[in-house]
């Protein structure tokens, strides 16, 4: 008898409409656990728009968001309670809290010590306190940023604040880990530092969904691919299924996805 195990993430059928103009079109993803799976696609395409209807940032018109067979709420902080944590695009760290604090606030969604704890520093909360510093020191030495804990996160070098939003993303103790442009503005050597740090993050058994624009990076790093194109996915597969895919190229040639309709045969006739 043969089993099948339900993916980690399940995501069916998601559009989102802005009066209008339709950003996600249809669009269906499957994470599995372990996984690493890749979304990339032009500019404009929608990626960070599906990226903000997984998160619930936006609620989508149509559609639903599966995280281990239940359907998510639409509320950021509802999500991240249930196991899925993001990254943006443009970095979001609190430029004047040091290193730590930033991680700590990430704990914020595991920490279940009400008000009055917190103002009476009952000893409960002096626990809690103390495993939360703890915790955060351990991701701090995971990302490699330990001997910067009581840095400014402003001052940091750029590569270093990715790696502390992730860092801080990892603090709410995600099953499924979302990294939008997680490699934006990086050196060479900073890229695959930063490829190294996914591959350690799935083996500590988190999935991974990444968009990214540095095809070397995805190709490297996925299990899958899909691609996004004016809202829509367009094919899914690995790195052979869609390099070789003539709509990928046409799409990051500019031409339009009409073009790519294979011509009606000539009349000999």
């Amino acid at each position: 008898m043969t089993t099948t195990t339900a993916p980690l993430l399940d995501v069916t059928g998601v559009t989102m409409r802005f009066g209008g103009l339709t950003a996600v079109n249809d669009v269906s993803l499957t994470v599995g656990e372990g996984e690493i799976i890749g979304l990339i696609g032009p500019n404009g395409a929608g990626k960070t728009t599906f990226f903000n209807c997984l998160t619930g940032l936006y609620v989508p018109t149509e559609g639903a968001v599966r995280y281990r067979g239940t359907v998510l709420p639409p509320k950021p902080h509802l999500v991240t309670q249930a196991g899925i944590a993001r990254t943006f695009q443009n970095i979001r760290l609190f430029a004047n809290m040091t290193v730590l604090e930033n991680v700590l606030v990430g704990r914020h969604t595991r920490t279940r010590e009400g008000i009055f704890s917190a103002i009476l520093r009952l000893p409960r909360y002096h626990h809690a306190e103390a495993e939360s510093r703890e915790k955060a020191m351990e991701l701090l030495a995971f990302t490699g940023l330990a001997h910067k804990a009581d840095h400014l996160a402003r001052n940091l070098p750029y590569g270093e604040q990715r790696k502390l939003e992730i860092a801080r993303a990892l603090a709410s103790d995600p099953g499924l880990l979302l990294l939008d442009e997680p490699t934006a503005g990086m050196n060479p050597q900073e890229t695959r530092a930063a490829e190294e740090l996914v591959f350690a993050i799935r083996d500590q058994g988190v999935s991974v969904l990444v968009i990214e624009h540095d095809m070397r990076f995805i190709f490297n790093l996925c299990d899958r691919t899909a691609v996004l194109v004016q809202g829509q996915k367009i094919v899914e597969g690995d790195r052979a299924t869609v390099q070789n895919d003539e709509r990928v190229i046409s799409a990051y040639l500019g031409a339009p996805l009409e073009s790519t309709t294979p011509a009606a045969p000539e009349d000999t006739q």
